[in-house]
């Protein structure tokens, strides 16, 4: 592992357990925001998707200002938000209000996918096609209304002028990639579930990298799972609701609630070693601590990337804030070891 300290962050899915509801998830995802934020994480995010019983994110803005308003410190923001879906200027004028009344604690992760099925997509824009083609030019616009030069324009979002709110381009193919580079921003790869192009992706970032006003050298973001308990027998269990979640999408046989943990069973097992369970669940780390420590080393030795963003998507609550402290505690340890490193070098 090279000598630098990784941040590490979280990405809250929200995702509805089963025999629960939309409401408590919101608060669950409050509470964990307040548990992270005591355990070191550096970011909260929340992502965008629609016509989904099993979500409660469909509108993350409204998330990121009420966990922001229940935490003081940890940097809250989107995972992202899918600007297809939606004008600039409004949300220039979203995050320009949130981050006024949250000063230097807003994120803005951008994407351009649907975060949802095609009728869907229809039904939210019509010519949501057409607005991913102008994805680049939105960014843009976006970047126009939050500065202030833009105060002479006929078309302002004076809320947004001046207030610092970084942009982070996210991504699961090496389109982004391009893009994040060629606007200096930082870039977070969807490796949570889109493991395919992760190494080509972060090696075209780094090498068409251009510096900018918001960022002087790359900084890269990967998506990771992680579920972590005492044993790695209890953490195989805590992860089958995943599975059964990954397995579900693929075989359209889609709940819509997360189901609740049981045995992983050899049948499960096989499922996971399935070509195509095997490439969304690739990058997906399971076990005890030191097991999973183990496997994040190889990670960030292997991908250099600056910062980890973790999802845990299982049915208890206590087991997943026990999985993200554990974590933290993981990740101090390695940032420890670095420093010392560094230290005696």
């Amino acid at each position: 592992m090279d000598k630098r300290s990784i941040s590490y962050s979280i990405l809250d899915l929200a995702i509805v357990p089963k025999g629960s509801s939309t409401k408590q998830t919101i608060e669950n995802a409050v509470v964990l925001a307040q548990k992270a934020e005591s355990f070191g994480y550096k970011r909260i995010w929340f992502a965008e998707h629609h016509n989904s019983a099993a979500i409660a994110s469909s509108a993350p803005q409204m998330l990121i200002g009420r966990v922001a308003q229940e935490t003081k410190k940890i940097r809250v923001g989107s995972g992202g938000i899918m600007l297809p879906n939606h004008s600039p200027l409004i949300i220039s004028e979203q995050f320009g209000t949130l981050g006024t009344m949250y000063p230097d604690r807003i994120d803005m992760g951008l994407g351009r996918a649907p975060g949802t099925d095609q009728e869907t997509a229809y039904a939210i824009k019509p010519g949501f096609y057409q607005a991913t083609q102008s994805f680049p030019n939105d960014i843009d616009q976006i970047q126009n209304y939050f500065s202030l030069e833009n105060r002479s324009s006929k078309v302002r979002a004076p809320i947004a002028e001046g207030v610092d709110v970084p942009i982070y381009i996210l991504g699961s193919s090496t389109d982004s990639a391009h893009l994040a580079a060629k606007k200096g921003l930082p870039y977070a790869f969807a490796s949570h579930f889109a493991t395919a192009h992760l190494f080509n992706a972060l090696g075209i970032y780094r090498a068409e990298f251009k510096p900018s006003e918001e960022l002087e050298k790359p900084y890269t973001i990967a998506g990771i799972n992680v579920f972590i308990a005492e044993t790695d027998a209890e953490a195989q269990s805590m992860a089958t609701s995943f599975v059964k979640m990954i397995i579900g999408l693929l075989t359209g046989n889609r709940g819509d609630y997360l189901e609740e943990a049981s045995e992983m069973t050899p049948e499960l097992m096989e499922m996971l070693q399935h070509p195509a369970v095997h490439q969304m669940t690739k990058y997906s780390f399971i076990g005890s601590k030191e097991t999973v420590k183990t496997q994040i080393k190889a990670f960030l030795d292997q991908t250099k990337v600056d910062e980890v963003i973790v999802s845990t998507n299982c049915h208890n609550q206590t087991a997943r804030i026990n999985s993200y402290q554990m974590f933290a505690q993981l990740m101090d340890e390695l940032n420890m070891v670095n420093a010392e490193m560094e230290t005696v070098h």
